[in-house]
């Protein structure tokens, strides 16, 4: 095991909010079972990004790659996650970790949730 996945989410108080983000999690581990997979909290929820990153090294893992699962590329991303990345990569200066795009930008994650709300919105009228 030398490389993990780590979804990066924002965090909410209520613990449903997480779930769609754990279905997710468990639908890759199951396609990648020899990789493990995180979900880790900006804020409210736990593991933080420190945290889960921290757990992966000790496990032996050398290679993250890190993907951030907002919509668009605000505040959080632009400023609050360099400055975690930063602090991570001094504690842990063996890893190295992959920023991949926030899931908004992804031009075929943005194809695919704009084609079902056409077919959302097309259902409605059929009915």
């Amino acid at each position: 095991m030398h490389s993990a996945i780590v979804l990066f989410a924002h965090g909410a108080r209520d613990p449903e909010w997480a779930q769609p983000f754990e279905k997710m999690r468990t639908q890759i581990q199951a396609r990648v079972s020899d990789t493990p997979v995180m979900l880790a909290f900006l804020e409210l929820m736990q593991p933080s990004l420190s945290d889960a990153i921290a757990s992966l090294d000790q496990q032996g893992v050398q290679h993250i790659t890190l993907i951030p699962m907002f919509l668009a590329r605000g505040g959080h991303l632009k400023n609050d996650l360099p400055k975690l990345i930063a602090q991570i990569q001094t504690q842990h200066p063996n890893l190295t970790l992959h920023l991949s795009p926030a899931i908004g930008e992804v031009d075929s994650i943005l194809q695919q949730l704009s084609d079902w709300v056409v077919r959302e919105h097309l259902m409605l009228q059929t009915q």
